[in-house]
């Protein structure tokens, strides 16, 4: 059974590091790809507003934030996206510090 997470981050208010951005995104690093599936990521998707972000993640039931979190910290080429990304990115005014992606409450639920 796979479980969603829902996340948001704003990117800085500048047009061409927000196309620059983008276009990372269009191909990203084949080694980010494989640590996202490693991880027990199924399925990630970004969408973005002005500056806002939104990210949904679905996850099998091997995934666990902190053995990411682990396996990131020891993974050269995801050290070194995150801290290409984070060129783009700004951190919310709710973040703590080193916090990047912050995890959203769902406070609603259509049910059939």
């Amino acid at each position: 059974m796979s479980r969603r997470f829902c996340f948001t981050l704003d990117l800085k208010d500048d047009p061409a590091l927000i196309a620059e951005y983008r276009k990372h995104h269009e191909k990203i690093w084949p080694e980010i790809t494989q640590s996202l599936k490693d991880s027990g990521i199924e399925d990630l998707e970004i969408y973005l507003l002005g500056t806002r972000m939104f990210m949904i993640m679905e996850v099998n039931e091997s995934f666990s934030f902190e053995k990411k979190a682990k396996a990131d910290q020891q993974n050269p080429r995801v050290q070194a996206w995150e801290q290409l990304m984070w060129k783009f990115q700004q951190a919310l005014p709710e973040a703590e510090p080193g916090e990047k992606w912050l995890r959203m409450e769902r406070i609603f639920k259509l049910e059939p």
